[in-house]
């Protein structure tokens, strides 16, 4: 399971799907950035706040996910179904709530947390579309755990595929009125998005109804909600979704400094997030794979393994991400030019594209600790290690953005604060905690 093959066949979908996702995230950000600094600032603060509702149904997919690995690891397939279906049920029923909920609320919550009237409207006419996407997206995130969980990650890729190539075409009909289609600037960017979740969820319900050979784990077999199995998603899941909604909300209020200090800095940043989730992709995929091995680990009784296994991927990481942390420190007017065609953007969007250089290795393996943790099931742990990271990481924002304004560099260099914290403090729980002993 450990072999350096599987991991590669385990890892490599999962890395092409992310490619795949954030290829969205770039041609959003790419094509508004040439629509104006206002729609490119906007779509930072809206697409963070949609990402930060969004994680809530992902969070309860990962414990999914890790029930799931544990699950499949004991070879009780059988049991694996009903954490789908249940699971699959109860996440549908929360996304409707969110999208209730944000409706109705968002005008009121934005006027309140934005302060440009601008940034304002240009916020609420993307969301007022976007947050439609959360029925896809909650359902995409149940069949990502599930593949994951059986190790069967291919589809996913496709999967991804299919939703990037949707939204390219949309983003450039939709934000730029081309072949007759009206022109809507920021709000296409949001239909574009929606529409290609939803022709993501179409293909993966399509593909499992086919595919024979998951026939014994039993998804798709609906008789009544079995409350016991949701319980035990959630006896999992809740503190990851409060960790992960708490962790992006700080990336929201993040943004919401930012957004002080003027629209130019915001857009700037927006930028900088776009590189910085794309070079995250190695790391995530690897780090994901530890998840989900760490979980069949446990479950296969080889709890010795999960230390050096984790080792092991800190330094595969470290030498994944070096090659790309060199490439765009010394040339990121280079990755700029993809989103923005403004000399002064480009010139101000430099320092921050080498605090996020350097970051991404901090990232790289913080992260993998990280997910080792989670994949331990003792996610009440890893919870209490954001937390704790999150205090000081705000501290910092705080005073860099507000107390004592610095540039927006200095700002990002909160970064190092964070993943520092998060790898030490998760690292100490993995030598010296009990998740040996944890059941679940």
């Amino acid at each position: 399971m450990t072999s350096n093959k599987n991991i590669f066949n385990i890892t490599y979908p999962i890395f092409l799907t992310l490619i795949a996702q954030n290829i969205i995230n770039v041609t959003d950000t790419a094509f508004l950035g040439r629509v104006s600094e206002v729609a490119l600032g906007a779509s930072a603060i809206a697409g963070v706040y949609y990402f930060a509702i969004y994680v809530i149904g992902f969070g309860f997919s990962q414990g999914a996910q890790i029930l799931t690995g544990r699950r499949n690891g004991e070879h009780n397939y059988d049991r694996i179904g009903p954490i789908f279906n249940n699971g699959l049920i109860f996440i549908i029923l929360l996304s409707l709530l969110f999208i209730v909920i944000s409706y109705f609320g968002n005008p009121v919550l934005m006027k309140y947390l934005v302060s440009s009237e601008n940034i304002y409207h240009a916020s609420l006419e993307y969301l007022n579309w976007r947050i439609f996407g959360l029925f896809f997206a909650f359902i995409n995130a149940m069949f990502r755990a599930f593949y994951v969980g059986i190790t069967r990650t291919k589809v996913l890729t496709i999967s991804a595929v299919i939703t990037a190539l949707t939204n390219i075409v949309l983003d450039y009909l939709l934000i730029f009125g081309h072949w007759g289609f009206p022109e809507l600037g920021i709000a296409g960017a949001a239909i574009a998005s929606v529409i290609a979740e939803a022709v993501a969820t179409v293909y993966l319900i399509v593909f499992s109804l086919k595919k024979k050979n998951i026939d014994i784990y039993g998804i798709f077999v609906f008789r009544k909600i079995e409350w016991k199995a949701v319980g035990q998603i959630l006896n999992l899941s809740v503190f990851i979704m409060f960790q992960f909604f708490i962790s992006i909300s700080t990336w929201f209020i993040f943004f919401l400094f930012i957004e002080r200090m003027g629209e130019r800095p915001l857009a700037v940043t927006n930028i900088g997030r776009s590189l910085y989730i794309l070079l995250m992709i190695p790391g995530s995929a690897l780090a994901t794979t530890v998840n989900t091995v760490v979980s069949n680990l446990i479950g296969a009784d080889r709890k010795n393994e999960v230390l050096p296994f984790t080792n092991r991927m800190m330094k595969v990481v470290g030498v994944l991400v070096l090659p790309l942390l060199l490439f765009t420190f010394f040339f990121p007017e280079l990755f700029a030019h993809i989103y923005t065609d403004d000399p002064g953007l480009i010139l101000a969007a430099v320092p921050v594209m080498k605090v996020v250089s350097i970051a991404m290795l901090f990232c790289a393996v913080g992260n993998i600790i990280f997910n080792a943790v989670s994949g331990t099931g003792n996610t009440r742990t890893a919870f209490a290690i954001e937390f704790f990271t999150l205090f000081f990481y705000l501290g910092y924002v705080y005073y860099t953005a507000i107390i004592s304004p610095s540039s927006t560099a200095v700002v990002w260099m909160s970064e190092f604060v964070y993943w520092s914290l998060i790898g030490i403090a998760g690292y100490i729980y993995l030598r010296k905690g009990n998740w040996r002993s944890k059941q679940i």
